[in-house]
């Protein structure tokens, strides 16, 4: 377990070099580590170095191992950083802190609904598939800055960021450069972008969180 502790260090360490090469505070890029498909045991090192917040792709999952977690853990932030089905917005929305792929009008109407319902609020982004691939969720481009303020005016959605995966085959920069871009048109300050091969040029680009698996846990089965 030393070995994700000390992985965890260089990914901190890259994180404020890149900032510093990117004429940015020290700090102001969050670090969400990806701990999808890994068990409680192996993500408590992560936690004892001081890392709060981390990102899980599936709500049933992260319903099996974090409540025992924040218990031990309360100041932890849970992201939802996979696609979200409308018939689990209520564990969602029970489950985590952050959810970062809202992506079309049914999710936003569900979300909405129960965040009435349990008065709570998590905090909102909008993911975008810049690459506009026809197997991967996300609004696409075109429509993004639209959807956003359809969020707020139509549900009363607080959408504070978008977040986006770049086509794995292709340069990270230009899909960088255009969520950017649509962030400032849909007047938006959050930037989720940039993962484990790419989170540097991410934070060159505008990142105010990466998020980072492999980097820190290993390779995944």
């Amino acid at each position: 377990m030393t070995a994700i502790v000390d992985r965890l260090s260089e990914v901190r360490g890259a994180i404020l070099a890149a900032e510093a090469g990117a004429g940015r505070a020290p700090g102001s890029v969050a670090l969400v580590a990806v701990s999808k498909t890994y068990d409680a045991e192996t993500i408590l090192p992560v936690l004892g170095a001081g890392q709060r917040v981390f990102g899980e792709n599936r709500v049933q999952e992260a319903m099996g191992k974090w409540p025992a977690l924040r218990e031990r853990f309360p100041d932890l932030e849970l992201h939802l950083i996979g696609p979200l089905q409308s018939n689990k917005a209520a564990e969602a929305i029970a489950t985590f802190d952050v959810i970062e792929t809202v992506d079309r009008e049914k999710i936003a109407k569900a979300l909405a609904f129960e965040m009435e319902k349990q008065g709570k609020r998590p905090r909102l982004y909008v993911q975008v598939n810049t690459g506009e691939e026809a197997q991967k969720a996300g609004i696409l481009p075109a429509e993004a800055v639209a959807f956003v303020a359809h969020c707020r005016e139509a549900h009363g959605l607080a959408i504070e960021g978008l977040m986006c995966i770049p086509p794995a085959e292709e340069n990270p920069g230009p899909h960088f450069a255009l969520l950017d871009k649509l962030a400032k048109e849909a007047e938006v300050e959050k930037l989720s972008m940039g993962m484990s091969g790419d989170y540097e040029t991410a934070i060159a680009f505008g990142a105010t969180s990466v998020r980072v698996g492999s980097a820190i846990f290993g390779a995944r089965e």
